[in-house]
């Protein structure tokens, strides 16, 4: 994994300098609040409804374990014993005191890590598949062009003020799990009929208030050309963007209002200035980069491992396991492991300040080191001997780490929502919890098959609603937690925006709608259909039929909030 050089050192520990004076004086009074805010927002640092949140980059999704122990010992020490790693592969403390931030900070940099650009108008953390590097269908290797578009984009001072917060995502692999078509830039790695590697273009993807797929700006941009093309975008977002209206000033709507083809045209024209200029990349420059991604040197295996093969029909629960949260590798005889954050009773994503350290212990253990942080809220380890699986499989037991539910609806995604967040127009963990306890059973779970479910407490979208086969939102009523349900969403190549079904439910209904939604589809469904392929095929008549009682109550107007 990267590295920090020596312009990275100093970088962020003049960042941590600053930011503690900046701290100082606005604890001593000597800053407003208004002069205070846009400060700490570019390290990460927000009000919450309770306390400071300080959001936590995990660049590319990609920690060491020497990383993760640091982030145990600050959740431990700083705050109430946990952190919440997030759809952005972040962390989030939500209890951080804020004269004890710049110390949290200092510690961070200390293990090559900052909060740099997580929040405020700018670029943020860039993410990519969680398989990077090891994922069997992958076309090229992400994370060197993620590193690259992060040293680009850290402090550049020509998008520190941006219209908007802005998000890019990049996918190497034949099929899109970095959720591409939904963020400001999304990069797509392939390869032309020539071999010649580069980059499909999408821009203008979101969700939020006004969920929009991205579209396509170029089919194929030579990879020395990335990053003044993606200049090209951000200048033309920079100059046209909305700043009068922060509810129209993403990307997504520039594009919208000119449309797809003028505002390709207009980053046409702009990139006319900027190509072959000093930020295109060289051959030693991409080198120099990737050198930090080289494979480890993998031992010679056989395919299949006798013991292996034998422990999964002789114990069920190490084959269900295996069956959900054990994934192909490239290399004969490893595989990469999901390690679960969506045991029973455990607000999805969160992870103790022992989990850390415990996981932290199993990537040395099992995967030379390192583990990464998915936008689905799990850890992966992606160099795990098969031989060494059963053995994985008993410790992350015992830390609660092997939840057999991967890519099922109960490995939901959810923000912390309204028990945190001041944003929120409802709570996201109390009705989490409710759909964990209803679907414990994992043999219905299995027949109910993959199935997306996510959770979001208000338009922001954090928990990602707009992309699930069940998407929940959280919505006011006059003052009342009400939700709100779409259908047929989904992300990957094939990505979609579900539909709203109708009216919201009230706080004590909503488990019991997506349960009628759920038998709708079992007896609906044919043989081997997913959930939002029955939804595709039938429409959403039959679903909405089943949600609703046949004389609903009469339910207050909503009132929309961010």
């Amino acid at each position: 994994m990267y590295r920090y050089d020596a312009y990275d050192h100093a970088l962020v520990k003049a960042r941590v300098a600053q930011f503690k004076g900046q701290t100082e004086r606005f604890l001593a009074g000597k800053l407003t609040e208004d002069q205070f805010r846009p400060l700490r927002l570019k390290n990460g640092l927000y009000l919450q409804r309770h306390a400071p949140m300080l959001r936590i980059a995990v660049p590319y999704g990609m920690l060491s374990s020497a990383q993760l122990r640091v982030l145990g010992e600050i959740a431990r020490d700083y705050d109430k014993d946990y952190g919440h790693f997030t759809t952005r592969q972040n962390l989030q403390l939500n209890w951080p005191a804020l004269p004890k931030v710049p110390e949290i900070l200092a510690k961070l940099a200390s293990v090559e890590m900052h909060a740099t650009q997580t929040s405020g108008n700018c670029i943020r953390n860039i993410t990519t598949d969680q398989f990077a590097g090891v994922a069997p269908d992958e076309i090229e290797d992400p994370r060197p062009w993620a590193e690259i578009l992060r040293q680009w984009s850290t402090f550049h001072p020509e998008f520190d003020y941006l219209p908007r917060k802005f998000k890019i995502a990049i996918s190497g692999t034949t099929e899109d799990r970095a959720a591409i078509q939904v963020h400001d830039i999304g990069l797509q790695l392939l390869r032309n009929e020539a071999g010649e590697l580069g980059f499909k273009v999408y821009v203008g993807g979101g969700l939020g208030r006004t969920a929009l797929l991205g579209q396509v700006t170029v089919e194929f941009l030579p990879w020395q050309h990335i990053l003044t093309y993606c200049e090209a975008v951000l200048r033309v977002y920079n100059r046209y963007g909305r700043r009068d209206n922060a509810y129209k000033a993403r990307i997504k709507i520039l594009v919208k209002a000119l449309g797809a083809p003028a505002f390709a045209e207009q980053v046409a024209q702009e990139w006319a200035h900027l190509k072959d200029g000093p930020a295109t990349l060289t051959e030693a420059e991409v080198a120099r980069v990737a050198a930090h991604f080289t494979a480890p040197d993998y031992a010679t295996l056989p395919a299949v491992d006798a013991d292996f093969t034998r422990q999964q029909p002789e114990e069920k629960a190490f084959a269900r396991w295996v069956e959900r949260n054990v994934h192909a590798h490239r290399v004969t005889g490893y595989a990469a492991v999901t390690l679960s954050l969506k045991a029973r009773g455990v607000a999805p994503g969160d992870a103790t300040s022992a989990q850390m350290f415990a996981a932290a212990d199993l990537a040395d253990q099992f995967s030379l080191g390192e583990l990464r942080v998915t936008h689905e809220q799990n850890f992966v380890l992606a160099d795990v001997r098969q031989s060494e699986l059963y053995a994985l499989w008993q410790l992350a037991k015992q830390h609660g780490f092997a939840t057999p539910t991967v890519g099922l609806l109960t490995d939901m995604i959810a923000c912390p929502g309204g028990d945190f967040c001041s944003l929120a127009n409802a709570r996201s963990i109390p009705v989490a919890l409710e759909l964990q306890e209803r679907f414990a059973e994992l043999d219905y779970l299995h027949d109910i098959g993959e199935l997306e479910l996510n959770i979001s407490g208000c338009m922001n979208s954090c928990g990602h609603h707009h992309l699930g086969a069940i998407g929940v939102l959280g919505v006011d009523k006059n003052g009342k937690e009400w939700y709100q349900v779409t259908i047929g969403g989904r992300q990957g190549n094939a990505a979609r925006i579900g539909e709203v079904i109708g009216r919201s439910f009230a706080a004590d209904e909503v488990v019991n709608a997506v349960s009628r939604l759920i038998e709708t589809y079992l007896r609906l469904r044919h043989e081997d259909e997913r959930f939002v392929d029955t939804v595709l095929r039938l429409g959403l008549d039959p679903f909405k039929a089943a949600a609703y009682p046949a004389n609903p109550p009469a339910v207050p107007k909503e009132t929309a909030h961010v």
